[in-house]
């Protein structure tokens, strides 16, 4: 397992330790944390990425266990954990084919209307798994491309959206409508976290953004 760090470095390593569970944690250092977005992150751990197939996850999401299982049992090499787009969902949207892949990225302000009266959207939980082979002929080609062209601030899902305009990319969606999940962006975001996961008892992860095979 390895975690990109930046910001409070010291403060995660701390907490976190050297191992989960029977996974050995290596950590890799931003030092432009601040001016970059998760897109440079990734690059960052690129070496890791073309070491064989990938969960990439990122840190600021929590989440039941049971969203890794749903992304573990997809039947397609490449895929993403998915959740309806609510009335109070924030950020860009995805649409699904007849098939279950992402046919399309729908950002913010489109999607916020689409909601009331388009086709139904969702939203991507940034818990992904790539296979080798995409990572290494798609995903860490196009990280390369981003960093060249100073796109740093470029977040995963952009990313993303990007390759699947471009139809380079085939990413199946593992859909967790019956799963609790939360973003955090803010301290008022994990306040509603809190309460989300207050309701009952379960067995929750926060990702730490880690990137790292599944051996």
């Amino acid at each position: 397992m390895t975690i990109v760090v930046g910001y409070r470095k010291d403060a995660i390593q701390c907490a976190r330790g050297r191992r989960f569970g029977e996974l050995e944690i290596n950590y890799l250092e931003s030092l432009v944390f601040d001016c970059t977005g998760s897109a440079f992150s990734r690059w960052l751990a690129r070496d890791v990425l073309l070491a064989g197939d990938c969960l990439v996850l990122e840190g600021d999401v929590f989440f039941e266990q049971d969203a890794l299982r749903h992304l573990m049992a997809s039947d397609v090499p490449d895929a993403v954990a998915v959740a309806p787009f609510g009335e109070l969902t924030q950020g860009a949207a995805v649409l699904l084919s007849d098939s279950g892949f992402i046919s399309g990225f729908c950002m913010s302000k489109a999607a916020a209307g689409f909601v009331a009266k388009g086709p139904r959207l969702f939203k991507t939980m940034s818990l992904l798994r790539f296979s080798a082979l995409t990572l290494k002929t798609t995903i860490v080609p196009t990280l390369d491309d981003i960093v060249t062209s100073r796109a740093i601030r470029a977040y995963t899902d952009e990313l993303i959206a990007y390759l699947i305009e471009k139809r380079a990319l085939q990413l199946g969606a593992a859909r967790c409508e019956d799963l609790r999940w939360y973003g955090l962006d803010s301290i008022e975001d994990l306040r509603i976290a809190e309460l989300i996961f207050q309701e009952e008892p379960a067995p929750i992860i926060q990702a730490g953004r880690q990137v790292r095979d599944q051996g």
